[in-house]
């Protein structure tokens, strides 16, 4: 689309078996709370876009892959902010490789919080040396990260949170995709049609069911003035049918 005034953004909400896209004209909190409810009390992974400050910080978890990002940059732009940012990665890499323990098995969570007793005052360590004497691009952005402290250690707190968001990230890649090969949507007809054939598509695949025979049940279901099939996992469309 030309022009700033035309811009879009597409969301994504996603859980482990359905994925949720909306096409909005706003980056704002508007959308993210209209996406997930104001009432919704699950785990929330995201960036640090300010959109998702509205949720208790309690029950987020901050993507650290972003936050390798930011790190990354503290190396990149040189100086004291540099040396900081070294020893973050170092502590990164430490927390990840825990992890990965955890995840195979071979580090018994008990184990693994009692370890992260060291990485996580390190890390705000680091972050309040990094604010105090690093460059200014650097030490805003580390006086930015532990306002929302308490979304960087959730995962370790809540058993089944991952530290980062790359299962959103995996489910966004063919939207990403079908962009840079598209002109985009249009019209907000055309937005309507995309996020729901995405929100579709991905939410079958989660589920392991078949694309082509959902969307015929529901052409077949529309022509007869049947309820439409669901989405949603193990409800069948006779379910669907009683539930309406």
């Amino acid at each position: 689309m030309e022009g700033r005034g035309r811009r879009a953004w597409l969301w994504l909400v996603a859980c482990a078996l359905l994925a949720v896209f909306r096409i909005a004209t706003s980056r704002g909190s508007e959308v993210a709370k209209g996406l997930l409810g104001e009432d919704f009390a699950g785990i929330l992974g995201s960036d640090r876009w300010s959109a998702y400050n509205w949720y208790e910080q309690a029950l987020r978890q901050l993507c650290w892959s972003h936050l390798t990002r930011d790190f990354q940059g503290f190396i990149d732009r040189g100086g004291e902010g540099a040396r900081i940012g070294r020893e973050l990665m170092e502590e990164r890499d430490r927390m990840f490789k825990w992890w990965h323990r955890v995840r195979d098995g071979t580090l018994t969570r008990a184990d693994f919080e009692r370890k992260m007793r060291r990485v996580e005052p390190e890390v705000e360590r680091l972050l309040r040396d990094a604010a105090e004497h690093a460059e200014k691009k650097t030490a805003g952005m580390a006086r930015e990260i532990p306002k929302l402290r308490q979304a960087l250690w959730t995962f370790v707190e809540v058993e089944g949170v991952e530290p980062t968001n790359n299962y959103g990230e995996r489910l966004l890649r063919h939207a990403v995709l079908y962009r840079k090969t598209s002109f985009g949507t249009q019209s907000p007809e055309g937005s309507r049609f995309v996020e729901r054939i995405l929100t579709a598509v991905t939410t079958l695949d989660l589920q392991g069911r078949n694309v082509l025979e959902f969307l015929t049940e529901c052409m077949r279901a529309h022509r007869r003035g049947l309820p439409t099939p669901s989405l949603l996992p193990g409800m069948t469309t006779a379910q669907a049918a009683l539930a309406a």
